[in-house]
């Protein structure tokens, strides 16, 4: 630069001040983005069909955080693929947090051991945001049944291998029962049923004397006398059974088998919408009327951090894919 040197400061202090707007500028384009959202509405995609147990907690979710932000948060469910048709479709929505879903663990950590190709990688294309809740599964027989809790089924399991028969109506159920053989070295035949209803009818009928089930499904039948519960599987007591141990509890340490459901983005989604939308959806989780509306499910509601839900599909792509493997399960 020439001229002279009063001139040359002043042009020099003016491109610094116009560098320093900018930065300014710049820098305050999140947090205006960030407190601009959202800024339309939110759509909560549900891979399963309307009315099921998914579907009721995301509408539930859905209201009260339209309540909160002052947008619709419109439901869309996309069912079919064992849910891959809804992952699929949020995996390639843009990463503004407008789009949202609402799944269980069947569509992070089980189909990847299932299929050999998904249109979808469950770490690479999402965003973990919050674990909703978990719906441990029950182990119930029929009353005249041999076994009247956990420690004579597996004595008897032991005497006669694989004559002892359960049915399950659901791909979680029959892991259950897999994970079940392995922790206690027993052989167990598994009688697949195409869901709970056909399921519960034998069992009750007295056709197969055991069935591994969703409480939701069962409890009708085991409150009625139908059904005798002997042990739950995730690893907490139910709240609506709450005099029936846990598998745990009842002499299998270390068992844990529960159906998870999560709220995940698209990934790239900015780490502060993600984190907006973590506290956000854990507190209307944890809402007491939330947990009264869902205290006869079965469900233990949770409301986690984005890094405890990844923590959990981390360990769970793992677990599944051993179970899934020596186990030899198939999708018909």
């Amino acid at each position: 630069m020439h001229g002279d040197p009063r001139r040359v400061k002043e042009r020099l202090m003016r491109r610094v001040a116009r560098l320093a707007a900018g930065f300014v500028f710049a820098a305050a384009l999140p947090v205006a983005a960030q407190d601009a959202y959202p800024t339309r509405a939110i759509r909560l995609i549900v891979p399963f069909t309307t009315g099921g147990g998914s579907d009721l907690v995301a509408r539930s979710i859905g209201q009260k955080l339209s309540e909160s932000w002052k947008q619709p948060v419109v439901i869309d469910n996309r069912t079919g693929g064992n849910t891959v048709i809804g992952a699929e479709l949020t995996a390639r929505a843009a990463p503004d947090g407008h789009t949202l879903m609402l799944t269980v663990h069947t569509t992070l950590v089980v189909n990847p051991a299932l299929y050999p190709k998904l249109p979808y990688d469950p770490v690479r294309d999402f965003t973990p945001i919050t674990l909703t809740h978990s719906n441990p599964m029950v182990i119930a027989a029929n009353p005249r049944a041999q076994a009247k809790n956990l420690a004579e089924l597996l004595a008897q399991a032991k005497t006669a291998p694989g004559t002892m028969f359960y049915a399950h109506g659901a791909m979680p159920a029959q892991i259950a029962g897999e994970v079940l053989q392995v922790a206690a070295g027993i052989r167990l035949t598994g009688v697949p049923y195409k869901g709970s209803a056909s399921a519960l009818t034998d069992v009750v009928g007295g056709t197969v004397p055991l069935i591994i089930d969703s409480i939701q499904s069962s409890l009708p039948f085991i409150r009625n006398g139908q059904l005798r519960a002997i042990a739950v599987t995730g690893a907490q007591r139910a709240a609506v059974l709450p005099q029936v141990p846990t598998v745990a509890e009842a002499g299998l340490p270390g068992y844990d088998v529960a159906v998870w459901s999560a709220i995940v983005a698209p990934a790239g989604l900015p780490r502060d919408l993600q984190m907006r939308l973590s506290v956000e959806l854990a507190r209307i989780v944890q809402l007491p009327e939330m947990r009264e509306r869902f205290s006869g499910t079965g469900a233990n509601l949770i409301g986690s951090s984005p890094e405890e839900l990844a923590r959990v599909i981390r360990e769970d792509l793992v677990k599944y894919a051993q179970i899934i493997k020596s186990a030899g399960i198939r999708v018909e």
